[in-house]
């Protein structure tokens, strides 16, 4: 995940079913090629509603529309080998483009509405499943998190008696983020181990008088849904919200799995602007856990984040809990502002849109959704670590919303 967490990279792969770790430094580089030299791909677009022949008809007369052209000048730019995305209308019309490649070493097509690692968008998830328990009346905001994780949260003026679990959500509580101390060890983390090494740094300052980015928060979240459900997060998360709205290419992976699962883009990393790409998509996301371990596809994210602000998966008070937000500019960008798993950002063309956000080495997604139904999200095959970047991947974003909105074809 991004905002997250200036980390060294550490990936997992496999070879001939063993896996075996390695770090940046020692991993096997794919070419010396650079992302700039990739040439976009031919513009491809489906649509639900008109049927794909039409929007290809369409795409013929008038020329790419403004996602397609925002992918391609994504690739063009370096920013990623590949780039996908996913638009959803009011009618509840979808679209799928993809731009570049999905496979640096075979030249292979950018699978359409693939799956990627969705990075810090889990978080949305995770806040959902806490606040359908807080209307259940199994979990308090309110309550102390030592209320459900008795004596786990102390050292370095780290006190879970005084951190609330809606300081946890909207991120508040001042805990170290434990992302900023991970080395480059590649293997599997369990979640307590995360918590430990998070403990092993200062608080950054007195719960609720801040606000600050940090994973550890989250990875707390998942505990106390683990206490007080008695089951595991992956399996509340795929009872209350995958299975509940159909998100049939979303998944929690296994402990220890490091594969992608159904058709995917390769994810890239590299270590410097003029360094080879290096594959990274087999890794180890344990790390990331509540905070950041969920695979799904653009589409997957659309109907999630519509189905939300829908009301199909909250009751209006915990929503509306949910939305109450404070400034998060300095790691979301101008007018960020951010609820409780949820961030809210201004659209050039007026309103808000509602989404997360989330990245992971080889992968960065970007997108959200309005209150009248349009969605859209953006995925590149690469975790961006500078702003400018992220800001044209937020642009294709914006602008499809605001065509939507305008009744133009993103």
């Amino acid at each position: 995940m991004r905002e997250q967490a200036s980390q060294t990279f550490r990936s997992s792969r496999r070879r001939g079913g063993r896996r075996r770790t390695v770090s940046v430094a020692a991993a096997a580089a794919v070419g010396a090629l650079t992302i700039g030299a990739l040439a976009p791909s031919a513009a491809s677009a489906t649509s639900a509603t008109p049927s794909a022949s039409a929007a290809s008809a369409a795409s013929a007369t008038t020329g790419p529309g403004s996602v397609q052209r925002g992918l391609d000048a994504l690739v063009r730019a370096g920013d990623a080998p590949g780039a996908l995305a996913g638009t959803k209308d009011i009618d509840g019309r979808t679209r799928n483009y993809t731009a570049g490649v999905g496979d640096v070493a075979t030249g292979a097509k950018v699978p359409m509405d693939g799956r990627v690692r969705i990075g810090s968008n889990t978080k949305t998830f995770t806040a959902v499943v806490m606040l359908q328990l807080v209307a259940e009346g199994k979990v308090r905001l309110d309550a102390p998190v030592d209320d459900y994780l008795r004596g786990l949260v102390r050292g370095n003026g780290n006190d879970g008696r005084r951190i609330t679990v809606r300081q946890l959500l909207q991120q508040t509580s001042g805990l170290p983020n434990y992302s900023n101390y991970l080395g480059e060890e590649v293997r599997y983390f369990t979640p307590h181990e995360l918590v430990r090494i998070a403990l092993q740094h200062a608080s950054e300052f007195e719960p609720g008088k801040k606000w600050k980015y940090s994973n550890t928060n989250y990875v707390l979240a998942g505990l106390i849904i683990e206490k007080v459900t008695h089951h595991s997060l992956a399996e509340e998360m795929d009872r209350r919200i995958i299975k509940r709205v159909g998100l049939h290419h979303t998944y929690f992976p296994a402990p220890r799995d490091a594969t992608i699962k159904g058709p995917h883009p390769k994810g890239y990393y590299r270590t410097s602007a003029d360094a080879p790409l290096l594959d990274v998509t087999e890794t180890d996301p344990s790390w990331g856990w509540a905070a950041g371990q969920l695979i799904s596809t653009n589409s997957d994210l659309n109907r999630f984040f519509t189905a939300l602000l829908d009301g199909d998966l909250l009751p209006r008070a915990q929503l509306a809990q949910m939305r109450r937000t404070v400034p998060a500019e300095a790691t979301f960008g101008d007018g960020a502002r951010y609820g409780l798993g949820l961030v809210s950002k201004p659209l050039p063309c007026g309103g808000l849109y509602w989404g997360h956000g989330g990245s992971f080495p080889g992968y960065e997604t970007r997108g959200g959704a309005t209150d009248d139904g349009r969605a859209a999200n953006v995925a590149v095959t690469m975790q961006l670590n500078d702003e400018v970047a992220r800001g044209r991947v937020d642009g294709v974003v914006e602008k499809a919303l605001c065509d939507e909105a305008s009744g133009r074809t993103p």
